[in-house]
């Protein structure tokens, strides 16, 4: 979802009229990023239901994962913007202050975001596994927070999408999804019924102007309030459906798809160096990507080319690492 959206930001397809449905969770495809936040709180919910946990290896084991990619990614940014205006003290202050705000290369601020979420999340389990509707308590601390931030400021779309202040609504929906997963097992009927409004939601999201012309960007719409809880109840309603609704099979198709899930973290940081050349590479040679349907279709194709990429950057920069884990479930 993220590929595409940046892959169609060449001849602006990312500012097109809105497509049929549900193609608009591309064309604003920012949106995936909600969908990892939100499977992220999940995840970590089911990993560490009703166990003790040493948070220092906890931390040492995320660190371990994700920052030698990271500081390579730094590093390379790093280096290429020094050839190119030598203001290499402000990007040091950049990247230092990417510990608090969403100032790192390449999607990094995701990263900082994870971050905060993993300082947060002892605290989040504690009240989750002693009051059943704390967590529901949470969100709506944090949609008042950004209520007064939008009252006081005139926009709240910029700490919504880039920071903690919005994305605890999805890390905390996502772990609620599991604690109430019975709720929604083979809820079918549900389940499309909340994917189809949500896919109407965003055709209507973006026939208003989308993510930057809604009226602008940043955007001053009270809309930034909500949207990240909308996204967050959504895919944690989709995923603790599809998680325990299946047989989930270990066939090709399968592993194939685990095995980009495995890749995912460097594909995302390393497409930012090459999705502009790709898709302009396909526009000049291959076909047209004007039209925004043709792009929708030739995205995958890129994406696909990424996984290369991905297998070389897991293996020889990330895996290596690994071996040093230690174990935090106690």
């Amino acid at each position: 979802m993220v590929f595409a959206w940046h892959f169609i930001h060449i001849n602006d397809n990312h500012l097109a009229p809105p497509s049929i449905i549900p193609l608009p969770l591309l064309t604003e495809g920012h949106t995936g990023v909600a969908l990892f936040m939100t499977l992220s709180g999940y995840l970590f919910a089911k990993l560490l239901e009703d166990k003790k946990i040493n948070y220092p290896s906890f931390l040492w084991n995320r660190a371990l994962r994700l920052l030698p990619l990271l500081a390579l990614v730094v590093l390379i940014v790093g280096v290429r913007d020094y050839y190119g205006d030598g203001q290499y003290l402000a990007y040091m202050r950049r990247i230092l202050s990417g510990l608090v705000k969403p100032s790192l290369p390449n999607g990094g601020w995701s990263i900082t975001v994870e971050f905060h979420f993993y300082l947060i999340l002892p605290l989040l389990l504690y009240f989750s596994n002693r009051f059943k509707y704390a967590l529901f308590a949470f969100v709506l601390s944090a949609v008042a927070i950004r209520y007064l931030i939008y009252l006081e400021t005139g926009e709240v779309q910029t700490l919504a999408y880039l920071t903690i202040i919005g994305r605890i609504d999805q890390f905390v929906l996502g772990i609620a999804a599991y604690q109430f997963r019975d709720l929604l097992k083979n809820r079918n009927v549900l389940a499309g019924a909340v994917f189809l409004a949500f896919s109407s939601f965003y055709w209507y999201f973006e026939s208003l102007g989308g993510f930057y012309q809604y009226p602008g960007f940043p955007s001053s719409s009270p809309i930034w309030v909500f949207m990240t809880t909308i996204e967050g109840l959504v895919y944690a309603i989709l995923i603790a459906w599809y998680d325990n609704s299946f047989r989930h099979t270990t066939g090709r198709i399968s592993r194939f798809f685990a095995l980009i899930g495995t890749y995912s973290y460097s594909i995302y940081l390393l497409h930012f160096f090459f999705f502009r050349q790709l898709s302009a590479i396909i526009d000049r040679y291959v076909v047209d990507l004007s039209n925004v349907y043709c792009a929708l279709l030739l995205a995958p194709l890129a994406f696909l080319m990424m996984v290369p990429l991905g297998y070389i950057s897991y293996r020889f920069i990330e895996s290596p690492f690994l071996k040093y884990r230690t174990r935090y479930i106690r």
